[in-house]
C-alpha cells in the first residue's frame, strides 16, 4: 500500500510517504480542546469531509 501511494501524483507532484513504526495504545482518545486544535489545521471539502482533507502544517 506504501508503494502504491508513492506513486500518487496530484498536479504533478509526489507524496512524502513514510511508514510509522510507533505502536499506540488502544482506549486513548483526545480531550475536545486537543481535537479542536487539531481540526484548525485541517481543510475539509464541503462535498467529501469526511475523505478528503488537506492538512496544514502547524
Amino acid at each position: 500500500m506504501l508503494f502504491w501511494a508513492k506513486t500518487m501524483k496530484w498536479k504533478g507532484i509526489q507524496p512524502i510517504v513514510n511508514l510509522s513504526q510507533k505502536i499506540y495504545h488502544k482506549g486513548i482518545s483526545l480531550t475536545k480542546k486537543a481535537m479542536k486544535e487539531i481540526e484548525m489545521s485541517l481543510l475539509r471539502n464541503p462535498h467529501l469531509p469526511k475523505w478528503d482533507i488537506l492538512i496544514r502544517p502547524y
